[in-house]
């Protein structure tokens, strides 16, 4: 099989685009005929395709459930240790503090004046 070059590849490539645009330009022909025999067969006017005026403007509701939540409030910092990491004093004891407690500190050694 001997290879093409470039330059021959590039005119198939012209040539198929011109036959896919002179095949599309006959299928958009014969779509617009139909339409306008339904057109004709149905008295159509503009304003019934909606080209006489403008479009109506789609106004959406507002619904609570489409709108986005607020993100929660962080709590505020409770206790911190002296390389600055944070608990709020929710939820599970953060690994560091637990680490502390467990050699011997206390933890209001830990706790943030406010």
């Amino acid at each position: 099989m001997a290879r093409k070059s470039y330059e021959q590849i590039q005119r198939q490539i012209e040539a198929l685009q011109a036959a896919a645009d002179k095949l599309r330009r006959k299928e958009v022909d014969e779509v617009i005929g139909r339409i306008r025999q339904a057109i004709d067969h149905y008295g159509l006017t503009a304003a019934d395709l909606g080209l006489g005026r403008a479009a109506p403007v789609v106004r959406k509701k507002k619904a609570a459930a489409g709108r986005a939540k607020a993100a929660p409030k962080a709590s505020p910092v409770a206790y911190r240790n002296e390389a600055g990491q944070t608990w709020a004093g929710r939820g599970k004891r953060p690994q560091w503090l637990r680490d502390a407690l467990e050699a011997g500190h206390t933890l209001d050694e830990f706790r943030v004046n406010a």
